[in-house]
């Protein structure tokens, strides 16, 4: 059954994949052997940001890579099912893509991200914004789109300065702290706003700023059209030409963390979709990875 008779509110382009995580209740390090739990569920920056999305009320259509197997038939099937677009989704030959992480009550402790099917893919999956099918270099998409980090470099550089995200709306994420430099080119693009966390910031500065308001102003200072800017149980900065913003996170004990920033991102997409001030985006967003870092079911 085909949902493209729906019309998107968003685009999420990027990762959908396999989360593997293995969580345990104890605090842990390198070399650990413990007891736990072990979860396979959907996952990926661009599943991650469309759940939330679909569950503030928004219908996601997924511009992403997957594998003709079974993990990408069972994956798609299951985005379909959730009320995603799953009808520009891009099949190849290589296996549905896996990220596996390992995660105690301290955060993450390692993980591994298997992206290679969606870097093989490349711009491929940008096929429907330049056929006509959502979208086309004369008649660009002036919606919403949430861009994750693990894109290749050159597809990210190209991106930034395509005419078929010239009038976007466009959200990016880096995906990872490994991947935060990839985003440099992208601070050409004339209104992208960026969520990095502190760490992401810093890898993307080269220096060392103490807290998100000072790394926000940095951001801004380098280029950057607007950017919104974590750091775990601390308060988190959004920042513009116009002001600086920042909120205190909830206090809550943490279950989970992978995800929690997608979820962050997602929240204060869909705020500000609605039409909430910067205030209250921040807020809503804040509250969105509380709850969700304090709630170990998955």
């Amino acid at each position: 059954m085909t949902n493209q008779t729906k019309t998107p509110d968003i685009l999420c382009i990027g990762s959908v994949l396999w989360d593997v995580i293995g969580r345990a209740q104890v605090r842990m390090k390198a070399g650990y052997d413990v007891p736990g739990r072990i979860t396979k569920l959907p996952g990926g920056v661009a599943m991650n940001i469309a759940m939330t999305l679909r569950a503030q009320g928004l219908t996601p259509a997924l511009l992403t890579a997957l594998g003709k197997d079974k993990d990408g038939d069972v994956l798609i099937s299951a985005a379909r099912d959730m009320g995603m677009v799953t009808d520009h989704v891009w099949r190849g030959d290589r296996p549905t893509d896996i990220y596996m992480a390992v995660e105690g009550t301290n955060g993450l402790i390692a993980a591994i991200a298997d992206a290679h099917g969606l870097e093989a893919a490349g711009s491929a999956i940008l096929q429907p914004l330049e056929d006509g099918t959502l979208a086309s270099a004369d008649v660009p998409w002036s919606g919403a789109v949430a861009l994750d980090g693990n894109l290749t470099s050159a597809l990210l550089s190209t991106i930034a300065s395509s005419p078929l995200f010239a009038n976007a709306d466009l959200r990016v994420a880096p995906a990872s702290p490994g991947k935060a430099e990839r985003l440099k080119p992208l601070f050409r693009h004339p209104s992208a706003t960026f969520y990095v966390n502190l760490i992401e910031a810093n890898l993307i500065l080269g220096g060392m700023h103490e807290n998100t308001e000072r790394a926000a102003e940095a951001l801004l200072a380098r280029g950057a059209f607007r950017v919104v800017v974590t750091d775990g149980a601390n308060p988190a900065s959004m920042a513009d030409a116009t002001r600086i913003v920042t909120k205190a996170p909830p206090p809550v004990s943490v279950r989970r963390v992978t995800g929690a920033g997608d979820t962050f991102m997602a929240a204060h997409i869909a705020s500000e979709l609605r039409g909430d001030s910067a205030e209250i985006a921040l807020d809503r967003a804040l509250d969105a990875a509380a709850i969700y870092i304090s709630n170990g079911e998955t």
